[in-house]
């Protein structure tokens, strides 16, 4: 028996929150998904520091112009600067994708800008043994950290028992408003803004 509660044990690790985030896995482990869409949000993304100092995301559906990303920025925030502080941080291709994560039992957003990941991805789906990619589970794996990074994607057969509860909690994120398009707002992709 954990000694920490599932939810103890979400926020040491980092993965608390609706986000099943590569970069948030502890190295040397590896997390559980089943993907919910085959019809990923892309977006190129970057971040900014608030004048709190509180980093966020800004997306875009398109590559931005230099005008665009101003614009979008405003007076209020700056652009994070890069790992070795000579520039700042480039602009990512990014994917998310509603998934059903196993460790909480939860629909998070898997979010995606590491590119040897999104292209194993994308391989796996057109290959022909995984024609139906949404009846596959997937494990993710992350090996070493910075730029010394290494994650590893591989299809694994669907969990035994599980096409009912993951079915179950995708119809209870839809019915409480789950809307993936809001990450591109900066709304919230679980419920509507009140």
């Amino acid at each position: 028996m954990a000694l920490l509660s599932k939810n103890a044990q979400d926020a040491v690790a980092g993965a608390g929150g609706g986000y099943l985030n590569p970069t948030k896995i502890a190295s040397g482990s590896a997390v559980r998904f089943a993907l919910l869409s085959d019809e990923p949000l892309e977006y190129y993304e970057l971040w900014a520091d608030g004048p709190d100092q509180k980093a966020k995301p800004f997306r875009f559906d398109a590559e931005p112009s230099p005008d665009d990303i101003a614009a979008a920025l405003g007076d209020d925030y700056t652009r994070r600067m890069n790992r070795e502080g000579t520039g700042v941080d480039p602009i990512k291709f990014g994917m998310a994708l509603p998934v059903y994560a196993f460790d909480s039992g939860e629909v998070k957003i898997l979010s995606l800008t590491q590119k040897s990941v999104i292209r194993e991805l994308d391989a796996i789906s057109q290959t022909e043994d995984y024609e139906d990619i949404l009846a596959t589970d997937f494990t993710l794996g992350k090996e070493g950290s910075g730029l010394n990074t290494e994650y590893k994607l591989l299809p694994v057969p669907r969990k035994k028992g599980a096409q009912a509860t993951i079915e179950a909690a995708w119809v209870e994120a839809q019915a409480a408003g789950f809307d993936l398009s809001r990450l591109m707002t900066g709304g919230n992709p679980f419920k509507a803004d009140a």
